[in-house]
C-alpha cells in the first residue's frame, strides 16, 4: 500500500479527521477540499497513483494534514488495513464518507455478468468495507460519523443505469438497516445518507458504456461542489438523510406515489435524454476493473457550460416533506396527466394517470386541513 503524507499532525493542534472513498476525482475530490477548507484533516482513498499524488498536493497546499492512500475499496482487507494507518498517522477518525463509484452504461442483457458483480463489489461492498472498518473504531468511542454517498436513483431505477442503480438501492436498505441498529443501540455513532442529484464529474467519459452515443447526466446537472457541500453539512449535522436539489426530491417521492407513471416516463426519455449527439468509441479506456489512465482532470467533467454550482439541499424529515410534497406532486400529477393524455396513451394509461392526479389532490387537502387537526401529518401516515 503506498502512502504520502504531508505534516505531522501531532505537532499540531488537534484537528479532526475526515476519510472520503473515491477521493482523487469528481465529487470525492471536490469533498476532499472542502473538509479541508473547513480544517479537517483528509484521508483519501483510491486506485490511481498519479491523482492520488495530486489530490494530496492540492490538499498539503490547503495547509491541512493528508494522507493518500492506494486502495481498492472492494478489498475488505485493503479498506481495514488503510484505516488502521490514519488512525496511526493523522488520529482517530470522527468522519468516514463512502463515496467510490463505477459503472456500466448498457441495457441489462448486454452487461456481463462478471461487470455487475464489479459495480456491487465497489459501489455496495465498498460502502459496507468502509461502514465495517469505521464502526470498528468509532463504537468503541461512542461517537463519529458515518456519511453514505447515495443518489436519488436509489429509490427510482432507470433505463441503462441496472447495476448502479442496483447498488445504490443496496445502500438504502443497507443504512436502513444499521441506523436502526445504532439507534436501538443507543449509539453516539451517527450514519446519514445523502441522496445526489446529476452532477458534472468525469465519471461519464470513465465508466464502460456500450451506448451509440456518448453518456450524459440527466438535467439538471449541478456542479460537484454543490454535493460535496452537502456532504460535509451531513456530516457536521447528520440526519437520516438529505436531498440535493428539488430534482432529487421529484425521483424520490414521485416514485413514491406515481411509480408507474415513471415507468412509462422514463420508458419514453431515458434512453435518449442520458446520450450526447456524439458517436462513442467502444474501445477507449474505462475505470470498471482498473483505474482510469491519464493525467490528474480533478472533480469536473465536460459538461460544465451547462451545470448550476448552487442548489437547495433538503432535509427529508416528515414536517418538510409533508408540506413540499403536498405542493409539489399535486404539479407532478398534473403534468403526468395531461402529458399521457397528450401523447395518446391508451385508455387504461390515461385512467391510470387520472387516479394519480387525483390521490395528489387528496394529499394536498390532507395537510391543508393538518393545522386544524392539530399538526402537519407524516406522509407515512397518510400513505
Amino acid at each position: 500500500m503506498k502512502d504520502t503524507m504531508s505534516q505531522d499532525p501531532f505537532t499540531e493542534p488537534k484537528r479532526r479527521v475526515a476519510v472520503i472513498t473515491g477521493g482523487t476525482a469528481g465529487l470525492g475530490r471536490a469533498t476532499a477540499r472542502e473538509f479541508a477548507d473547513r480544517g479537517y484533516a483528509v484521508a483519501v482513498l483510491a486506485r490511481g497513483e498519479d491523482r492520488l499524488d495530486a489530490t494530496r498536493r492540492e490538499i498539503e497546499s490547503m495547509g491541512v494534514p493528508v494522507l493518500a492512500l492506494k486502495v481498492d475499496v472492494a478489498d475488505a482487507a485493503a479498506v481495514e488495513a488503510a484505516a488502521d494507518e490514519i488512525e496511526t498517522k493523522l488520529g482517530p477518525i470522527d468522519v468516514w464518507v463512502n463515496n467510490a463509484m463505477t459503472s456500466v452504461f448498457a441495457p441489462v442483457e448486454a452487461i456481463e455478468p462478471e461487470e455487475f458483480r464489479r459495480v456491487m463489489d465497489v459501489c455496495f461492498h465498498g460502502f459496507v468495507h468502509g461502514t465495517l472498518a469505521a464502526l470498528k473504531r468509532m463504537k468503541p468511542r461512542d461517537r463519529g460519523v458515518i456519511v453514505q454517498t447515495g443518489s436519488a436513483l436509489a429509490y427510482r431505477g432507470i433505463p441503462l443505469q441496472a447495476a448502479y442503480c442496483a447498488a445504490k438501492h443496496a445502500i438504502q436498505g443497507f443504512h436502513d438497516s444499521l441506523r436502526s441498529e445504532l439507534l436501538s443501540e443507543k449509539s453516539g455513532v451517527q450514519v446519514t445518507m445523502v441522496q445526489m442529484p446529476a452532477l458534472n464529474t468525469p465519471q461519464f467519459e470513465w465508466v464502460r458504456s456500450r451506448l451509440p452515443r456518448k453518456s450524459q447526466p440527466v438535467p439538471p446537472i449541478f456542479e460537484p461542489e454543490v454535493a460535496a457541500r452537502a456532504l460535509v453539512r451531513a456530516a457536521e449535522h447528520p440526519r437520516r438523510e438529505y436531498l440535493v436539489g428539488f430534482s432529487s426530491f421529484k425521483a424520490v417521492w414521485g416514485n413514491k406515489f406515481f411509480p408507474g407513471l415513471g415507468d412509462r416516463y422514463l420508458a419514453r426519455t431515458g434512453f435518449e435524454g442520458q446520450q450526447t449527439g456524439e458517436p462513442d468509441d467502444h474501445l477507449r479506456p474505462d475505470n470498471l476493473f482498473k483505474p482510469y489512465p491519464g493525467a490528474d482532470i480533478g472533480a469536473h467533467g465536460s459538461f460544465s457550460s451547462r451545470a448550476r454550482d448552487q442548489e437547495t439541499l433538503l432535509d427529508n424529515r416528515p414536517l418538510l416533506v409533508s408540506v413540499l410534497s403536498a405542493a409539489g406532486l399535486v404539479a407532478v400529477g398534473a403534468f403526468s396527466y395531461w402529458a399521457v393524455k397528450g401523447s395518446g396513451g391508451g385508455r387504461k394509461t390515461q385512467l391510470n394517470a387520472s387516479r394519480s392526479l387525483r390521490k395528489s389532490s387528496a394529499l394536498l387537502r390532507s395537510v391543508r386541513a393538518a393545522p386544524q387537526r392539530g399538526g402537519l401529518p407524516r406522509l407515512s401516515r397518510l400513505f
